[in-house]
């Protein structure tokens, strides 16, 4: 289970293997934003995204005859090259599957890394990374539906609450779920009056829509800018965790989402994907409940992005 303890445990166990990535103060956006604002640049991790983390927790934790046929997984782009370099790391073969919308830049940087790749249909992901498993032995590493992961990805809200003790809110970009389900059980566990809110793309607010419906809902799929934000369904083991820590999740409109990129790279020189920036999206939008005196701490998930995604933001 994801709890504060296990998401110790696995900061110890990665901490070998991975950056602990700077929480900067962007005073100059305070203004604009609404509040006192810092990044948590996740951007700057190894693979230039967060999933390493979950990724490699997950890996460090099965036997190593479970591994030896090799790893199979579904993502969009982050979690599979994730995947790669801690395979490569353990000395493994991994196979990754991605939707054929994917950006080159992470089609290119996964094959970088050794890695077999395979497209497919978005919604089909899940599917084909199942029957390669039952074909060749692969273990499947879930993007998001798995305690090891959500407690990978957690290590990051230790990383939070250390580096800002008195941080008063925290905005996660949101997808399946794993992120802001580890980021949420550590800040929560420490700071309970700490909030935490998810952004995810409007045109998929398949977490707004089961907070609503006090259920999981499947939200039928479309095309977002924030391409890592995807899923379209939450997580089984994470929507629980979600329902019992998150405060708020708020659905962001395509019209913003180039606008947070822009904001980070232009007016605090770090540059991140659109799905990344989907926060300082969410308060460019006006949508956060925050004030000027709140200490906000906008987590940057990713940095994949390419000049040509650049040119056409």
């Amino acid at each position: 289970m994801v709890t504060l303890a296990a998401i110790q445990q696995a900061k110890q166990k990665l901490a070998p293997y991975i950056f602990e990535t700077p929480l900067i103060r962007l005073a100059g956006l305070d203004e604009l934003l609404g509040c006192q604002v810092y990044v948590k640049a996740e951007c700057m991790q190894k693979t230039n995204s967060f999933k390493i983390r979950g990724a490699l927790n997950k890996m460090l934790s099965l036997p190593a005859e479970q591994l030896q046929n090799g790893v199979v997984a579904a993502s969009s782009g982050n979690h599979g090259k994730g995947v790669a370099f801690a395979a490569k790391l353990l000395g493994i073969k991994a196979t990754i599957v991605l939707p054929d919308t994917a950006p080159q830049i992470k089609v290119d940087g996964i094959r970088a890394l050794d890695a077999e790749i395979v497209q497919c249909k978005l919604a089909e992901r899940h599917i084909i990374a199942k029957k390669l498993s039952d074909q060749y032995g692969y273990t499947i590493i879930h993007p998001y539906d798995d305690y090891d992961i959500i407690t990978g990805q957690g290590t990051a809200g230790l990383e939070i609450m250390a580096q800002l003790p008195a941080v008063d809110c925290v905005v996660v970009p949101i997808g399946g779920g794993g992120l802001i389900g580890g980021i949420a059980t550590a800040v929560k566990s420490i700071n309970p009056q700490a909030r935490v809110i998810g952004a995810e793309p409007a045109v998929l607010s398949r977490y707004e829509k089961s907070r609503k419906a006090g259920e999981r809902v499947l939200v039928e799929e479309k095309a977002s800018l924030a391409d890592a934000l995807l899923t379209l369904q939450p997580g089984e083991k994470n929507f629980p965790i979600f329902q019992k820590y998150v405060d708020d999740v708020v659905g962001v409109k395509e019209e913003y989402l180039a606008g947070g990129v822009k904001t980070l790279l232009l007016e605090g020189k770090i540059l991140a994907e659109p799905s990344s920036a989907i926060g300082i999206a969410a308060a460019l939008q006006g949508s956060l409940r925050i004030t000027k005196e709140d200490k906000v701490c906008f987590l940057v998930s990713g940095g994949n992005v390419s000049l040509s995604q650049l040119a056409k933001l």
